[in-house]
């Protein structure tokens, strides 16, 4: 195992352990993982830098009611890792039973350490607009006409 591979390993770690402690008072953590020109990714976002990738999180802890990310899986390989996770909230606006996102995110290192590049993969169709109180007849009612 190269030096390289380790090292990611070990930021791979980090990562992780950030997710998994994610609070308002973490956030500044943001720079000392991603890299000052980061790349991250969602569903709904799409941005470069520190501030802005802060910002996606600040709107996080302003809508949901504890959340949290539970990885299950990573990998990393080279400058690349893999992570599986559940993303479980409550929504502030409804007095819900708690609700749990499924998805992954891909990043990739650089040379530094600092995270580069982070795409997270999951479907808002079925792990948020269907369970919404409207919406999500709407969309199972879509998704079964879809599959006929």
């Amino acid at each position: 195992m190269t030096d390289d591979i380790m090292n990611h390993d070990i930021d791979l770690q980090r990562l992780v352990q950030f997710y998994q402690s994610l609070s308002p008072q973490s956030l500044p953590q943001v720079a000392t993982l991603y890299d000052p020109q980061a790349r991250f990714k969602d569903p709904f976002n799409e941005v470069i830098g520190h501030a802005p990738i802060v910002k996606i999180f600040e709107h996080m802890f302003r809508q949901l009611e504890a959340p949290r990310f539970v990885v299950t899986s990573s990998i990393a390989q080279g400058d690349q890792a893999f992570l599986i996770w559940n993303f479980e909230f409550r929504m502030k606006r409804w007095n819900e039973a708690p609700q749990t996102i499924r998805g992954a995110s891909h990043v990739r290192f650089g040379w530094n350490g600092l995270v580069l590049v982070h795409r997270d993969y999951w479907d808002p169709a079925e792990e948020l607009y269907e369970k919404l109180p409207l919406l999500g007849a709407l969309m199972r009612m879509l998704k079964r006409s879809a599959s006929r």
